[in-house]
């Protein structure tokens, strides 16, 4: 089932772990291929140091037919899988790096997501 995604995030809208965070603004389905694409550029901008959080899963399977198919015959098979994100959820957490290449890198991430996102601080 598709399911819905109103309403903003329940739970995970703090940080749990890092100083610096990517916290989502608008809501949608992320890929585990974003998830990935992200996670590779927060570990080579920061050169692997300090410690990154992923707080984000893709558990909803996605399906889809293939190409010029009738109609009818049930439902397509497993395409990708997807975790969904609502507003205020905080998708990665950053630690163990001085704050302006925390911030870079955080910025440079955003851009690799379908959604909008905010850099947060701890304390701010």
């Amino acid at each position: 089932m598709k399911g819905r995604m109103g309403g903003d995030a329940p739970g995970g809208n703090k940080l749990n772990f890092g100083a610096v965070g990517l916290q989502a603004v608008t809501r949608g389905y992320i890929t585990s291929r974003q998830i990935e694409a992200t996670r590779r550029t927060l570990t080579r901008e920061i050169k692997r140091r300090g410690k990154i959080w992923i707080n984000i899963f893709p558990d909803k399977p996605i399906t889809k037919r293939p190409a010029e198919v009738r109609m009818g015959g049930g439902k397509g098979g497993l395409d990708h899988w997807v975790a969904v994100v609502k507003p205020g959820r905080v998708l990665f957490e950053m630690d163990g790096v001085d704050e302006e290449v925390a911030m870079k890198a955080m910025k440079l991430a955003g851009y690799k997501l379908p959604i909008r996102t905010t850099i947060i601080k701890r304390g701010a």
